[in-house]
Formats: structure tokens, sequence, C-alpha cells
């Protein structure tokens, strides 16, 4: 036995041992006990740090264990380990000393066949896809100024007050409607489905975001349930989906309307940042105050011109001065063409008139003859023997009697 777990004292005093110790000592009991032997079990929560180790976590239907396989381990393998896979790892069982973390360090890793609960998410996600569920033509474009947005999370969940952070930074100007609902477990599919419902019976914000924080696949499990997924795609209000890390997929992300890679960049998505809006309101002010300025000038060079257009009242008298002598000249050239015209028919009509005077015929030395009764004989006929008549002459007249017709 080592001495480090002696239980006698000395000098009276118990051995204390530091916590490095006493991992130190664990560490060692684990590595000999166990040789190398080979376990099954399920990929989960896969990271590739940028050192080039692998972490993840083997699990089956009961229990859980980290793992970690080095670099210089896995450049060797020939196929790239993927979330869900069923794997067979040639292990030594050990303990991370510095967080006193059971881990097993994998030396050699070969796939055995998917998980089934991947296959089942692969499995609906290719039944979803083909109903159409994911189609890019269902997709909307969010609101470039949201008036409220809506959260759907746990109240407990550490995303929930990553987002509301996010949210205060960027847009604190926003209302934010929180919609509480259980984001993991049996219960947590159901009451998701009831609190986008109730969003979309409300109508009290432009858009939804949809958050969680990272986990393994049985962990992000409810937001990989069909009717959940349906439910999102139909959504009358835009979706942004944020569940879990940037290499956590789940239905959700593929049925909402855009997929945010963690649900503080889901609240960047749905907002845009208060100072870009200041500056982009500066922008503003300043392109009305320049159509404001350049408006007035333009209405004042407007008026200059008109102004100049338009007649002082001296100006507008001597113009309706020269159109009154205009129309008073017209007046007169016409009057004195209506005159002429008179004169001209004057004269017409002496003319005619004298052309039917008949004293100018009786100048020539023609005669009227008139019967007792004045009346003008035309034919012998008309007189009798011994009637008296009147003659008629140029200069003068004669009164006769009829001797014979």
């Amino acid at each position: 036995m080592n001495t480090i777990f002696d239980s006698s004292e000395t000098a009276g005093k118990p051995t204390v041992l530091t916590i490095s110790d006493l991992n130190r000592v664990v560490s060692g009991l684990l590595e000999r006990s166990f040789p190398l032997l080979w376990v099954s079990g399920e990929i989960s929560n896969l990271t590739r740090a940028a050192s080039g180790h692998w972490y993840f976590t083997l699990k089956d239907d009961g229990a859980q264990v980290k793992a970690v396989m080095f670099r210089g381990r896995n450049q060797s393998l020939d196929w790239q380990p993927r979330e869900g896979d069923a794997v067979e790892a040639r292990v030594l069982v050990s303990l991370y000393q510095a967080r006193g973390e059971f881990q097993l360090n994998v030396e050699v890793l070969r796939q055995a066949g998917r998980g089934s609960l991947y296959e089942q998410f692969l499995a609906r996600k290719d039944k979803l896809a083909r109903e159409g569920w994911f189609d890019a033509a269902r997709k909307r474009v969010l609101p470039a100024h949201p008036r409220a947005i809506g959260i759907i999370s746990s109240p407990q969940a550490a995303a929930l007050q990553d987002v509301l952070t996010a949210l205060w930074r960027r847009a604190p100007q926003i209302p934010v409607f929180i919609y509480p609902s259980p984001v993991q477990g049996v219960e947590a599919p159901p009451q998701l489905l009831r609190a986008l419902e109730t969003a979309n019976r409300r109508a009290e914000c432009d858009v939804l975001l949809l958050v969680r924080g990272g986990g393994s696949l049985e962990d992000l499990w409810a937001f990989n349930d069909e009717v959940l997924t349906r439910a999102i795609a139909q959504s009358a209000i835009p979706v942004v989906s944020g569940v879990g890390h940037e290499t956590d997929f789940t239905l959700a992300d593929f049925a909402a309307d855009l997929r945010a890679p963690t649900p503080t960049a889901a609240a960047e998505l749905a907002t845009q940042q208060r100072t870009v809006l200041q500056a982009q309101l500066q922008q503003l002010a300043q392109r009305l105050q320049g159509l404001q300025r350049r408006g007035v000038q333009n209405a004042a060079q407007r008026l200059d011109y008109l102004q100049r257009r338009l007649p002082t009242p001296q100006q507008q008298l001597q113009r309706q001065q020269e159109r009154l002598g205009q129309w008073r000249a017209l007046l007169q050239a016409s009057m004195a063409r209506q005159l002429t015209q008179r004169q001209v028919q004057l004269v017409q009509q002496q003319q005619l008139l004298t052309l039917l005077n008949p004293h100018n015929t009786l100048e020539r030395g023609y005669s009227i003859v008139r019967d007792a009764a004045g009346q003008v004989v035309r034919s012998a006929a008309q007189v009798l023997p011994g009637q008296s008549i009147a003659i008629t002459l140029a200069q003068g007249q004669l009164d006769a009697e009829v001797k014979a017709p």
C-alpha cells in the first residue's frame, strides 16, 4: 500500500493530502487497475479543438462517460466520426487530474454503425424534407425593424439571459415578450408547441426566437419533435431558431425561417444594433435637412422668377392704356371702313335714284298723261272723247281734252 494512505499519525498529526495528490493517486490506481480494453457506445457532444484533440461523450441507454482522443491518435483514422455514430473504442481508463473528472483516453476508434437516436433524427429529417417543410420557398425575410420580439425558452435557462442581455445591448427600445416552456425532457415538445401557439394567437410580436443552450443529442431531442417542427414551419410569425451551439443541428433549425448558430446570435440576427440605427437615423436626418434646404432654395428662386414676371401697378396701367390705344385705333379704323362703305352705298343709291327719277325722263321730251282721277294713262283705250286729261311736262303741266281716241 502506498504510504500516502498510511493513516498513522506522525507526531500526533494525521496525513493531510492536497487535492492534486489525491487526484494523482486515484489516476494511478485507475490506470493500473484497468488495462487497455474495448468499450462500445454512441458519440455525443463531439468537439474538435484547435489543438487537434477530440473531446466527446460515449453513452448508451443507461450511462455516459467523457472521452478524449488526442491528436497523435486521431490522425491515423481514415474516417471522420460524427454526432450519433455508434463506435467501438480501445480505451485507457483514467482521471483528468486538473478537474478530477473520470474519462477515457481513446487509443483506437472504429465504426460500429450509427446510434439509434441519430438514426431517428435522420429518418425524421428525410421525411419532413420530402413533405416540403424545409423548402426555401417557405422561408420569410425577418422584419428589418421589429416592433416587438418574442422569446420561447425556459425562464431558468442561461440561454434566455444571454438573449435578453444581447437584446438590451443592441435594441433596448424594443419590447420583449417571453413565452415560457421547458426545453428538455418528455414534457418539453407539447409545452414548446403550446408556447408557439400562444405567441401566434396573441400576435404581440413581429419575430419569435426559439432558444436553448448546447447539449447532447438527447438534451436537444425536444426540438426534433415532428409536430413541433411542422408548427414552426406554419407559424404566422417568422421564427429564428437558436438551439445549441454552432455544431448542433435540430429539425427546428431546418423548419425555422432563419437558423442562428447560438442563442445570442439569434438575438443579433433579429435586431439591428442601436448604434447602427442611430447612424442611419443621423444620415436620414442630414438627407432630410438637405432636401428641405434645397426645397426652400428652389421655392425662393421660383418666387424671384414669379416676382420678375409679375408687373407693378404702373406697368399694368401702362399695358392697359396700350391695349386701350390699340382698341381705339382698331375702332377708328373699323368706323372709317364702315363710313367709307356707307358713303359708297349712298352714292350707289343716289345713282340708282337718279336713274329711276321720272323727271329725268321728262327732260328728254317725255310727258306723263293722267286722267281726271289722277291715274296715269298708259293706253288710248283708257280715255273717251271729250274727257279731260292733264299732261305733265319737264317744265310745267297742260290741261287738255281728248278729241278722239
